[in-house]
């Protein structure tokens, strides 16, 4: 018997499988650097987790609504309104399990079979997966920057959403203000929906994050979550924001999927976004100095990399040397270096590095990248 058609198309996440591999060869015995998973090195804050331990001390263990605990929603609404400026009711509002997870069901909620998103690309692995688990079609617009013209001509009768991914994994660009309300134009005039991935938000560098809903609230589902900022990866904790009908179709579809997310996580997660945010700052400080570190040495490789102005990604051009997946392999085989080739994201002629590691690791990696792009070039001369 085989799978489904569905089931045997859908690739798995090339950055999980890169992550999984450089934990088994570091099992293994092997000196390996991991500079390809996009997860904060740091612990996730103290108060996060005393709000947790209280929640199970006082027994709040059971089932929550699909949509997540009101408390938690009206949090959020606050956060929204704080800090971006939108306004939001809590059944317009859903907590799903961790940003990738609030993707999903947004797309589950708005497509129907064969209908095309589009999206800039470079971009993250998972969304043409997920939008074809959702029965629609990937488009990708080859722009680095955001040109309206490059998204207008991606654009046809079938198209029912955008994603835009700002600050943008695997680039670490943040879109500015002009770009994002030209394409939400586009957006409004020929009423297609917008997915605004957010999850980098709090982590940029000499830029501001704009919200797509800032220009098409009506249009825009925002799509958020506590990994990146908070250090809660592994919390799962995602959350949406949009119209009322497509939260509720959201939420009709997690209580026969997951149901709710970990009654404990929610309770955390209050204490998250109404709680102290000093150590969202001192990450956020912490990775400014390592991307101003890996920018740097980057650059005296002779790897060109545009400078990133938010998340934790450097996308630098290692074209001259080959594929992106040859050139990966290089690293890992020869330096003990993992990173992830620009071809899952879209782009042969780049390779992803996070920088959201150690200090310690990122001077280590660096030397062991430049050693071996030394090697390759006099073995070229040879």
């Amino acid at each position: 018997m085989d799978v489904s058609e569905k089931g045997g198309k859908i690739r798995p996440s090339a950055t999980l499988a890169l992550n999984a591999k450089t934990k088994e060869m570091a099992k293994a015995g092997k000196d390996v650097i991991n500079l390809a998973v996009g997860e904060p090195d740091f612990p996730t804050p103290e108060n996060i987790c005393r709000a947790a331990i209280r929640a199970i001390n006082e027994g709040f263990t059971k089932y929550t609504p699909a949509e997540g605990i009101a408390e938690l929603r009206e949090a959020i609404a606050r956060k929204l309104m704080k800090d971006n400026g939108l306004k939001y009711q809590s059944d317009e509002i859903i907590v799903s399990n961790g940003t990738k997870h609030s993707i999903y069901t947004a797309l589950q909620a708005v497509l129907n079979q064969g209908d095309q998103v589009v999206m800039p690309s470079p971009c993250w692995v998972s969304y043409s997966e997920q939008v074809m688990l959702a029965g629609g079609v990937p488009v990708f617009a080859g722009t680095l920057d955001l040109d309206t013209e490059s998204m207008e001509k991606s654009i046809t009768e079938k198209t029912k959403a955008i994603i835009i991914n700002t600050p943008n994994n695997p680039t670490g660009a943040v879109y500015s203000k002009e770009a994002l309300k030209a394409v939400a134009q586009i957006a409004v005039a020929r009423g297609i929906f917008m997915l605004s991935d957010e999850i980098y938000e709090k982590l940029v560098y000499g830029k501001t994050h704009h919200s797509m809903a800032e220009f098409a609230p009506h249009n825009t589902i925002v799509l958020n979550g506590l990994s990146k900022s908070y250090a809660m990866t592994g919390w799962r904790m995602g959350y949406a924001a949009g119209p009322a009908r497509v939260i509720k179709a959201m939420a009709n579809i997690q209580s026969h999927t997951t149901g709710s997310i970990n009654s404990i996580t929610q309770k955390a997660a209050i204490e998250a976004l109404a709680g102290p945010q000093d150590s969202v700052e001192d990450m956020r400080k912490a990775f400014e100095q390592r991307r101003d570190f890996v920018a740097k040495r980057l650059d005296e490789m002779g790897l060109p990399c545009a400078n990133p102005e938010g998340a934790f990604y450097a996308f630098p051009d290692i074209s001259e040397f080959g594929s992106s997946s040859t050139f990966s392999s290089m690293l890992l085989e020869n330096a003990g270096v993992a990173v992830v080739p620009g071809i899952e994201f879209g782009s042969d002629k780049h390779i992803r590095i996070s920088y959201a590691t150690s200090m310690q690791n990122l001077e280590k990696a660096m030397e062991r990248i430049e050693k071996t792009l030394n090697d390759w070039e006099k073995m070229v001369r040879l």
